[in-house]
């Protein structure tokens, strides 16, 4: 058996356990009304005359806001949605600087959002510019012709790794590609264009509705139905908000016999054999019964896909659209179309 304590020592136990108690408890206060306050100044250091594990304390403290760990904030941030973020990061300034200005933050929120997976590849703007242009309701249609615009609907995000795209207006596809052929040849023949100098990266597609381009007639109840995919960054640069870029038709054609549906592809033609893009193209999984005229689509990690049933037509006329970013034919395609209107 150990060695019984004396009364004195019991006494000078329990004094030391008083102070520590005493001195946590004012720690535990102070701690408290730094939380409740963000903007208020740090408590002031106890007097020299108190003891000394009040200074030790004090030294132990974190300095002002270390005590909130910047790390453990930034993952709570990533689970909020774009609006609760830009609130919290305005509830004062320790927020705003730690999560309203932090990149990985938005990043997290705008890939979640888009639902697609992690992004390794370098942005050239803020991840809280892209988040914006991508969810503030914003279309290619808003910023001109805007007057033409009827209705549009998200699809959802893709990615472009390579920087060849095949554009479609069938499904399935054949087997094996013509080449050497010219565009619009092969749009005759195939109902299919390739087009090469895309930019990589991420791409926002979306499904409008428009007027009928043909004529500008009120009493017109021509429609057309578009496939449009821009890059992310398209709404952030100058050369689109100033005008200077601008869709270029790549080629056209008739479809002269009745069509049941109105189809539009996109895809990169590396992933073109992948299980995901596959799915896409089985058009009988993920189309809309007969009597459905509601657009459905299917994207996947590398594509993108529309159809909608149509009534009784003659036909469609198929037009296909690219934005370069610049006036020469070697820059890189930053937005495409694909049109459909009923002849």
């Amino acid at each position: 058996m150990g060695k019984r304590k004396s009364p004195d020592d019991e006494s000078i136990c329990s004094r030391i356990g008083n102070t520590i108690c005493s001195e946590i408890r004012k720690r535990l206060r102070s701690y408290t009304r730094s939380i409740g306050s963000c903007t208020s100044s740090p408590p002031p250091p106890p007097p020299p005359s108190q003891s000394r594990f009040s200074g030790f304390f004090y030294r132990r403290r974190p300095p002002y806001f270390n005590r909130f760990e910047e790390d453990i904030w930034t993952e709570i941030a990533k689970y909020l949605d774009g609006k609760s973020i830009v609130m919290l990061g305005s509830s004062c300034r320790w927020f705003r600087d730690v999560i309203l200005e932090e990149n990985s933050v938005w990043k997290y929120a705008c890939l979640r959002d888009l639902q697609i997976p992690p992004f390794r590849q370098q942005v050239s703007f803020k991840w809280i510019h892209l988040y914006v242009s991508a969810f503030d309701g914003s279309h290619s249609y808003l910023f001109r012709q805007q007057d033409k615009h009827i209705d549009w609907m998200r699809i959802g995000a893709f990615f472009f790794d390579s920087s060849i795209g095949l554009l479609t207006e069938k499904i399935p596809l054949l087997q094996r590609l013509p080449r050497g052929v010219s565009v619009e040849k092969m749009l005759q023949t195939t109902g299919t264009c390739i087009l090469d100098n895309i930019k990589t990266g991420i791409w926002i597609a979306d499904l409008q509705v428009v007027h009928c381009p043909v004529c500008n007639l009120k009493t017109c109840e021509g429609t057309m139905q578009t496939l449009d995919a821009r890059h992310v960054e398209l709404f952030l640069t100058e050369g689109y908000k100033n005008g200077s870029w601008d869709y270029k038709e790549i080629g056209s054609h008739q479809i002269r016999t009745p069509s049941d549906g109105a189809i539009g592809v996109i895809l990169d033609i590396k992933h073109l054999r992948d299980r995901a893009t596959t799915e896409v193209l089985d058009l009988k999984k993920w189309k809309a019964k007969p009597s459905d005229w509601h657009p459905r689509a299917r994207i996947s990690c590398h594509g993108v896909a529309v159809n909608t049933n149509l009534q009784e037509n003659d036909g469609l006329h198929v037009t296909y659209h690219a934005m370069r970013a610049g006036d020469a034919d070697d820059c890189e395609v930053v937005s495409i179309r694909i049109s459909q209107q009923l002849l």
